[in-house]
C-alpha cells in the first residue's frame, strides 16, 4: 500500500505542538501504517513546498505541446506532472486541511488545480466527465476553530468531495476536529471526538 499525505496548514508541527491537521493527519498515517508494516509513504507538505498558482503564464505551458515548449515552460509542466505521478501513484491518500474562511487553503488550491488534468486524471466523454484516478482512498482530516459541521458555512467538504469526484475518487472519508478556538474544553472534546473517529475508521484495518 503507497500512502500520499498532503498537509495544507500553513502551522508548522514543532515538538508535537502547532497544526492540528497536519498532527491528526499524521496520527491517522501511524495507524494504518501498523496495519499495513510493508507500507510505503510519502509526505508533502505544500507550505513548506508551496506549488505555483494556475496563472496565464502556466497556462501557456501547460497547452503548448510537449515538443514545442520553451525550457521555461517545460520546467512549469513538469512540476504539474510530478504532482500527478505522486498522486497515481497512491493507493491511500490522506489530506490534512484546516478551514480558512470557510473554505480550504490556497496552498491546496494549487495542488487540485495541479492534478486536475483533461486526458490524464480526467476526460470528457459524449455522456459527460470521467474520472481515471479510480480505486484510491482519501481521508481527509479538516480542523476548524468553529463547528461548521453539516452547516451552510461548510463549502470546503462539499467542495472536496465533488473535486475527488470528478476525478474518480469516491470513497473518501472525512474527520472532523472541530471548536479547536473555542476555548480549552471545547478544543479538548474536539481532538477527542477526531482521534476516536480516526480510531473508528482504521480499526476495521487494525484487526484484519
Amino acid at each position: 500500500m503507497n500512502i500520499l499525505q498532503i498537509n495544507s496548514s500553513a502551522r508548522p508541527v514543532q515538538n508535537g505542538e502547532g497544526s492540528f491537521s497536519t498532527r491528526l493527519a499524521a496520527e491517522l498515517v501511524q495507524r494504518l501504517r501498523v496495519a499495513e508494516p510493508d507500507s510505503t509513504l510519502q509526505v508533502r507538505d505544500l507550505v513548506q513546498h508551496p506549488h505555483p498558482a494556475l496563472d496565464e503564464e502556466a497556462l501557456q505551458a501547460l497547452f503548448t505541446p510537449a515538443e514545442q515548449r520553451s525550457p521555461a515552460q517545460a520546467e512549469r509542466a513538469a512540476l504539474d506532472q510530478a504532482l500527478i505521478e505522486q498522486v497515481q501513484a497512491a493507493d491511500v491518500l490522506v489530506l490534512g486541511v484546516p478551514m480558512i474562511n470557510f473554505g480550504i487553503p490556497a496552498q491546496l488550491k494549487h495542488w487540485i488545480d495541479a492534478i486536475a488534468k483533461a486526458g490524464v486524471t480526467f476526460r470528457y466523454t459524449a455522456q459527460g466527465p470521467v474520472g481515471l484516478l479510480q480505486g484510491k482512498k482519501v481521508y481527509v482530516v479538516t480542523a476548524r476553530g468553529g463547528i461548521h459541521r453539516d452547516q451552510p458555512a461548510d463549502t470546503m467538504v462539499p467542495y472536496l468531495r465533488t473535486m475527488l469526484a470528478f476525478l474518480g475518487i469516491t470513497d473518501v472519508e472525512f474527520i472532523y476536529a472541530e471548536g479547536l478556538n473555542m476555548g480549552p474544553e471545547a478544543q479538548a472534546n474536539g481532538l477527542a471526538q477526531a482521534r476516536a473517529q480516526i480510531e473508528q475508521l482504521t480499526q476495521p484495518a487494525l484487526t484484519q
